[in-house]
């Protein structure tokens, strides 16, 4: 059956948000307010978001970024808190009151500005339940740091270690494993039941590790969780095209300066931003499922999160148009993930 030449969708919302702070936060929110009504906002800043008087703080300088008029200018921040070792359980109750709606692990090491972040899950387990009995979800970066894991094998080891004891000791607690890429996520995903849920990134859904290397070394296809094989991407791929209800949008995308990705210790991330929506629905098409797309991008997310789903639109048209190369990035340039290559579908509205 033949695609169509544009597609309306209830307006999305982006469920795995990096918008950093100051002059880079400024540069950037409007791509992502231009497409999305709502995205939860990570907390890796520096130092940290670990309070809920820090994100009610952090949330006033995101709206005060917004653009002034047009659609963006009502983009709303969901705010979220960086879990540590020593968050207190009563943090869980002053964060609820400031409309904060989940905290993030972030296992220490394991990605940009993760140095804070949790050395063992029980440690945090008194939090885990004040979480739980508040409501507030749990994203979770899924993978472990053992230095003799292998970088490709983090996710898979992280299911076995973490996923499952976690599961079994906070049955009700809701649980985001983001940016899921392998097979193996994807299938505990699909099979945890009703209380976990997944996001799936627009480059873990078009492209294997081989991306990384074709032609040379490309830093701007290195994120974290890395790329995985072809079967992995396949994998993800048919979660999503099978219109579950488990996985939604959360780009991941992640800002850095195109000095410090194209650096002897490159930075780790994927700036997808400015092409979010083009490029899922370049991976929806490819999937024989441009049908699933809305769903996945617009109903599914707030469902889990127990948030109204939003009531505009957005239409993509099927149009050959050339990404910008770079962008502004405060003092520096930003490069986008496929920047100045020609992309299949545009935002029109």
């Amino acid at each position: 059956m033949a695609s169509p030449d544009s597609l309306t969708l209830t307006r999305p919302d982006d469920w795995h948000l990096h918008l950093r702070d100051g002059a880079a936060l400024a540069a950037v929110l409007p791509h992502t307010a231009a497409q999305f009504a709502r995205a939860i906002v990570m907390p890796n800043l520096k130092p940290p978001v670990t309070t809920a008087a820090q994100a009610l703080t952090y949330r006033e300088r995101i709206l005060a970024a917004r653009p002034k008029e047009g659609p963006g200018s009502g983009f709303a921040p969901l705010m979220t808190l960086y879990l540590t070792d020593n968050t207190p359980p009563d943090e869980i109750r002053r964060a609820k009151d400031a409309g904060v709606v989940a905290l993030k692990l972030y296992p220490a090491g394991a990605t940009t500005n993760s140095d804070a972040g949790v050395t063992d899950l029980r440690k945090c387990y008194r939090t885990l339940e004040a979480m739980q009995r508040e409501g507030l979800l749990f994203l979770v970066h899924g993978e472990v740091t053992d230095p003799d894991i292998d970088l490709f094998d983090r996710e898979a080891v992280f299911v076995e270690r973490q996923m499952i004891p976690l599961r079994r000791d906070f049955p009700e607690l809701k649980v985001v494993f983001e940016h899921i890429t392998t097979r193996e996520g994807a299938q505990y995903v699909a099979e945890a039941g009703r209380f976990t849920a997944a996001t799936v990134t627009p480059q873990h859904l078009l492209y294997n590790r081989n991306a990384i290397f074709t032609g040379g070394l490309r830093p701007h296809y290195y994120c974290l969780p890395v790329l995985k094989s072809e079967e992995h991407r396949l994998a993800l791929v048919a979660a999503v095209a099978s219109g579950s209800d488990r996985f939604f949008l959360g780009t991941d995308s992640a800002p850095h300066a195109a000095q410090f990705k194209e650096h002897a210790a490159g930075h780790a991330g994927c700036y997808t931003a400015l092409s979010a929506l083009e490029l899922y629905a370049e991976a929806f098409e490819a999937a024989g499922a441009l049908d699933k797309l809305e769903a996945f991008a617009s109903f599914h997310g707030p469902d889990f999160y127990g948030l109204p789903r939003n009531t505009g639109t957005v239409t993509l048209r099927r149009e050959n148009w050339t990404l910008p190369e770079t962008v502004p990035f405060g003092d520096a340039t930003l490069k986008p993930l496929r920047g100045g290559e020609t992309l299949r579908w545009r935002l029109v509205n």
